[in-house]
C-alpha cells in the first residue's frame, strides 16, 4: 500500500497540476495522501510541520536570493527595453531568410545571459510574429523557435549559466557554475543544433506545402517601437557583466579571500565549496542590476514600480518549486522510497551517471519543472550520489553537469508551467505547436545527454 500510495500520489500530482490547480494545494495535499496510505496517518501533521515545512523553508533560505535577483534582473532588461534592443539587433543582422536562426539565437543569448523565460517570451515574441510574417513562415513555429533558446541549452548545458537549474546542483557537490565545461559546451552544441535541425526541417516543409504565416488578427502583433531602446553596447553589458562576473567571483576573487570564519558554529561550520557557487552568482547578477539602473537611468518611467514587480515575480516561482521540494521530503521519508530508491541506484550498477540522469529525468517529469524534479532527487539521493561518485572515482563536476542537463528533459511534458506560459504568449494551443516544443526540447535534450554521460564515462569531466 505505500508504493501504490507513492505512485497514485505522482500520477495525481501530474494529473492535476496540468489541469491547472496550483502545486502549492497540490504538493502538502497529495504528500499527506503518500502518507495516510502507507499506514503512518498517525503523523500526518507531524510530518507536515516537521518534514514537509522543513524542506520547503530550507530551499528557500538556500536559493530565494537568486530567485529574487534573477527576477529583478529580469524585469530590468524588459522595462528599460535591453531585452529588445538585443533581439531586434539580432533578427536585423540575420534577417527574414534565417527566421528561425535569428529568434533562437536571440532567446538563448538573453536567457544565457539570466533573463527567465516569461520576459523572454513577452520582449521577444512581437519581433518574432513581425519577422516571421515578413518572411511568409507559419506563426504555429514561433514557439519552437523561442523553446530552442529558451528551455533547453542555455538553462542546463552552458557553463556559467546562471539558471537555477545550474545553480541547484552547485551545493551538493561543492561545484560552481562552471563545472564541467567542455563537456556542457558539446551537450550544447548537440542540443541546439537537434533543436535548430528539427524547427529549418518544419520550416521547409510549411514553406513546399505553400503554407504562410496565416492569418492572426492580435493586438501583440501590431508592430513594436524601436525608438526608444537603448544602444546595443547597453543593452548586452549586463549580460556580459553577469558571465564574466560570475567567472571572475567564483575562480578568483572569492577564492583569494580569508573564508576561514565559515568554520565557526555561527556559520554551521561550513566550507567555502559548499556557498562559492551561490555567492558568484548572487554577486555577478547584483553587479549586472546596478549596471542596468545606472546606464539606463533616463529611461526607467517608474524604477520603484519594475523593483516592485521584479520583486513579487520571484515569490510564486519559488514557492511552487520549494513546495515540490517540500513534497519529495516527504516521500523521501516513507519507509517505501527505500524500496524505489534501491531500485534507482541499481538502473546502472556500474554507471552512477546512468541512474542519475533517468531519475531526475523522471521526476522532472512528473513534477512539470526541470528545478523542482532535480531538487527531489537530489534532496534526496544527492547524497548517495556523490558517495558512490567518490567510490567510482567519478568527478563532481561531472556529476553536477548531467544532473542540470537531465533535468531539461522529460520537463517539458504538456503540464509544464512554461510550456503554457509561452503558448498563452503566442495565442497558440498544444495542439498547433506543442509538436515542435517537444522535439525542440526534449529529444534534443536526451541526444546532448547521452553524448555528455558517454564521453564524461570515457574521458572524466573536463
Amino acid at each position: 500500500m505505500s508504493l501504490i500510495g507513492i505512485v497514485l500520489s505522482l500520477g495525481l500530482l501530474m494529473y492535476l497540476a496540468y489541469r491547472g490547480i496550483s502545486v502549492l494545494i497540490l504538493a502538502p495535499l497529495l504528500a499527506m495522501l503518500a502518507v495516510l496510505l502507507s499506514g503512518e496517518g498517525n503523523q500526518l501533521l507531524g510530518t507536515y510541520t516537521q518534514i514537509f515545512m522543513t524542506g520547503l523553508g530550507g530551499y528557500i533560505i538556500k536559493y530565494f536570493p537568486l530567485f529574487l535577483l534573477g527576477a529583478i534582473f529580469g524585469k530590468l532588461m524588459d522595462d528599460s527595453g535591453s531585452a529588445r534592443a538585443i533581439a531586434h539587433a539580432l533578427v536585423g543582422k540575420l534577417g527574414g531568410s534565417r527566421a528561425v536562426l535569428a529568434i533562437a539565437l536571440a532567446c538563448a543569448l538573453l536567457t544565457y545571459g539570466g533573463v527567465s523565460l516569461f520576459v523572454v517570451g513577452f520582449a521577444v515574441f512581437p519581433i518574432a510574429a513581425a519577422l516571421f510574417r515578413e518572411a511568409d513562415v507559419p506563426k504555429r513555429l514561433i514557439p519552437g523557435a523561442i523553446a530552442i533558446g529558451s528551455l533547453g541549452f542555455t538553462m542546463t548545458a552552458l557553463p556559467g549559466t546562471p539558471a537555477i537549474q545550474n545553480a541547484i546542483p552547485m551545493p551538493f557537490f561543492g561545484t560552481d557554475a562552471f563545472a564541467a565545461p567542455g563537456l556542457g559546451l558539446i551537450g550544447a552544441v548537440v542540443m541546439f543544433g537537434c533543436g535548430w535541425g528539427w524547427m529549418e526541417y518544419r520550416a521547409r516543409k510549411a514553406r513546399l506545402a505553400g503554407e504562410g504565416y496565416g492569418s492572426h488578427p492580435d493586438s501583440q502583433e501590431s508592430g513594436f517601437d524601436t525608438s526608444h531602446l537603448p544602444p546595443l553596447w547597453v543593452a548586452l553589458l549586463p549580460i556580459v557583466l553577469v558571465v564574466l562576473g560570475n567567472y571572475l567571483f567564483s575562480k578568483v576573487l572569492f577564492p583569494a579571500l580569508n573564508n576561514s570564519y565559515l568554520a565557526e558554529a555561527k556559520f554551521g561550520h561550513t566550507e567555502l565549496s559548499a556557498v562559492l557557487g551561490i555567492w558568484s552568482i548572487i554577486s555577478a547578477l547584483l553587479l549586472a542590476c546596478l549596471a542596468l539602473v545606472a546606464f539606463n537611468w533616463r529611461r526607467w518611467g517608474n524604477l520603484k514600480d519594475t523593483l516592485n514587480k521584479g520583486t513579487l515575480g520571484s515569490l510564486l516561482p519559488i514557492f511552487n518549486t520549494a513546495s515540490e521540494v517540500g513534497y519529495g521530503s516527504v516521500i523521501a521519508s516513507l519507509a517505501a522510497f527505500g524500496v524505489l530508491k534501491a531500485l534507482m541506484l541499481n538502473l546502472s550498477p556500474d554507471n552512477i551517471l546512468i541512474s542519475e540522469a533517468v531519475v531526475v529525468n523522471v521526476l522532472a517529469g512528473i513534477t512539470g519543472s526541470a528545478s523542482g524534479g532535480m531538487s527531489i532527487a537530489l534532496n534526496t539521493m544527492g547524497d548517495t550520489y556523490m558517495q558512490l561518485a567518490t567510490q567510482a572515482g567519478v568527478s563532481p563536476e561531472l556529476l553536477h553537469r548531467v544532473a542540470a542537463m537531465a533535468s531539461g528533459g522529460l520537463d517539458t511534458l504538456p503540464h509544464n508551467g512554461a510550456v503554457i506560459t509561452l503558448l498563452a504568449i503566442c495565442g497558440l494551443t498544444h495542439r498547433q505547436s506543442y509538436l515542435d516544443i517537444f522535439m525542440v526540447t526534449i529529444p534534443a535534450a536526451l541526444a546532448g545527454l547521452v553524448v555528455v554521460i558517454g564521453l564524461g564515462s570515457m574521458f572524466g569531466a573536463f
